[in-house]
């Protein structure tokens, strides 16, 4: 049988008469996938009393050489093609930190409009194929454009329908069919181009229907034979919308449409919900936070689902890229220092930032910084509720940032109140990011609820000593100050309450203004905590072994 040749332009056309995938350049006898099978529902499942969670162990030391693997990232951004937040980061960083750890890695995106066409000009074309996908035998055309950089290999889905609009993410009506589109398309990618990994690692719920069409539609191809792995970053955004409506864009087996998959409520079907059924394994960015989602405080709605299903949650936290966030080499400060000289190149960072910055140039100032979306999530109307109470002439406040108007709003207003020792840059700023990262004293992250957190760490490696609230990533990273063995690497709270969070800074300027040469250690130590993505790494290696041994 000849070849089925695909124009590049997109294609709403009715499938011919065989149901699924027809590559482009590939012989027509191998198919993309079988025909679809069913597969049975698990039973509905129950919350146990007490959430549980088991951690990865973590090897001491990278033990090379390891069994090699193959691993395909699946998820809706990546830095530097295109990023919205944390996911984007970890999207970026892991995958090269694997590469140096013994895995082949191809990480798999969707071709966004918005990509830098600096990317977009050195993205070689790997082929094309039509893709069936509605439940009415819509099909669709599939682009590969490939990318290889420092090691790890990026594949570009391409379809202008779906990826010609200016941002990511813009709203569920046009992001549900965006999301069921590329998450089937990636699977149908990796067969047509005969690269089957070892592990399928799935990030958020854009790409949470990887592990439901891989076992519902592909089963007998070679991508059936990956295990995969399912990451939270945050639990609160799980692709919820009718039933009707992702049945007609997945074509899925009605089936999967039952409480134990995908129903959610008496009409919705929830995409989060089915990556959690069907992957091999969960993950989520921090240990603290893969407890807390199991509770009904933290669970969204799907701790029951999550307690069911604990047997392969892990808790895994996130790093930070060590060569981009190093106060020796980056570009962006005013002095360079390490731990041997943070002490005094600190003093010049802080000078530059309030003469910047419009703030009093007076080194016996304590300047606390606050990087962060305005949401109440980041813990801002605690902030806000106390920002009186901290200007006391000896303490200055530096936000950056956008979000909610009530915080933007507020914000401005303390700044106009107290010029000079609050200055409020409701703006995103990757420089002046740096700069406070650098010249602050403290950093403050108060959040209600925090999956794993990377302000945290980039304050840490930058000398800046934290004070946050003891929940998810930050309890695991943050270690408490000891005022009676000198030991710890910041200042935290329990309660989500106001007054808690001016204790944790009172107890913080207490310190910074009696005892200057603790602080001093404090922030030795901070300079000296391994903040690197090289131990998380070797715990995901070590999972990826453990699911194929």
């Amino acid at each position: 049988m000849p070849e089925k040749k695909v124009s590049r332009k997109k294609t709403g056309a009715k499938a011919e008469e065989l149901k699924e995938e027809k590559p482009v350049r590939k012989p027509a006898s191998k198919k993309a996938e079988p025909a679809k099978k069913e597969k049975p529902v698990k039973k509905a499942e129950t919350a146990e009393e007490k959430p549980a969670v088991t951690e990865p162990a973590v090897p001491s030391e990278p033990e090379l050489p390891q069994p090699r693997r193959s691993v395909a990232f699946i998820g809706s951004e990546c830095y530097p093609f295109v990023k919205t937040g944390g996911l984007g980061d970890v999207m970026y960083a892991l995958p090269r930190a694997l590469t140096k750890q013994n895995c082949d890695v191809k990480v798999i995106l969707p071709r966004y409009a918005c990509i830098p066409q600096k990317y977009q000009e050195k993205m070689i074309y790997r082929g094309a194929f039509e893709m069936d996908l509605c439940a009415d035998g819509r099909s669709y055309y599939v682009g590969i454009m490939e990318y290889v950089w420092d090691g790890v290999v990026y594949d570009f889905i391409d379809n202008d329908e779906f990826f010609s609009w200016g941002k990511p993410y813009t709203n569920l009506v046009d992001d549900i069919p965006k999301f069921c589109y590329f998450s089937k398309a990636a699977l149908a990618a990796l067969n047509y181009m005969d690269w089957v990994p070892d592990i399928i690692h799935c990030h958020d719920w854009q790409a949470a229907l990887v592990p439901v069409f891989q076992q519902a539609m592909f089963q007998g191809t070679p991508v059936a034979n990956a295990k995969t792995v399912f990451t939270i970053h945050n639990l609160r955004f799980q692709g919820i919308y009718d039933i009707k409506t992702i049945k007609y864009w997945t074509n899925l087996p009605d089936a999967l449409f039952d409480y134990a998959v995908l129903k959610q409520g008496n009409d919705d079907a929830n995409m989060l919900k089915g990556g959690l059924s069907y992957a091999s394994m969960i993950t989520t960015v921090s240990n603290t936070y893969a407890w807390e989602i199991q509770t009904e405080f933290f669970g969204e709605k799907l701790d029951a689902h999550l307690r069911y299903h604990s047997g392969k949650l892990r808790g895994i936290v996130n790093g930070i890229d060590v060569d981009i966030w190093n106060p020796k080499t980056d570009p962006l400060l005013p002095a360079n220092y390490d731990v041997n000289d943070a002490i005094e190149q600190k003093k010049a960072c802080k000078k530059t930032l309030q003469e910047n910055l419009g703030l009093e140039d007076n080194q016996d100032k304590m300047v606390i910084g606050l990087i962060s979306r305005l949401t109440n999530q980041k813990g801002l109307d605690l902030v806000n509720a106390i920002i009186p109470s901290l200007i006391d002439g000896n303490t200055q406040i530096v936000v950056l940032g956008t979000g909610d108007p009530e915080y933007e709003n507020s914000f401005r207003y303390y700044e106009n109140t107290y010029k000079g020792s609050v200055c409020s840059n409701i703006m995103y700023d990757e420089e002046r990011a740096h700069q406070i990262y650098a010249g602050a004293d403290a950093l403050l992250v108060p959040s209600l609820f925090e999956p794993c957190g990377l302000t945290q760490l980039i304050a840490m490696r930058y000398g800046t000593v934290p004070i946050v609230r003891e929940t998810g990533g930050l309890k695991d990273t943050v270690e408490p100050y000891n005022e009676f063995t000198n030991e710890g690497n910041g200042f935290t709270f329990d309660r989500y309450e106001a007054g808690l969070l001016l204790d944790a800074i009172n107890r913080a300027k207490t310190l910074y203004f009696t005892e200057r040469d603790r602080w001093d250690e404090m922030v030795k130590r901070d300079l000296q905590k391994d903040v690197s993505w090289e131990k998380s790494a070797a715990q995901y290696r070590s999972l990826y072994l453990e699911l194929k041994p």
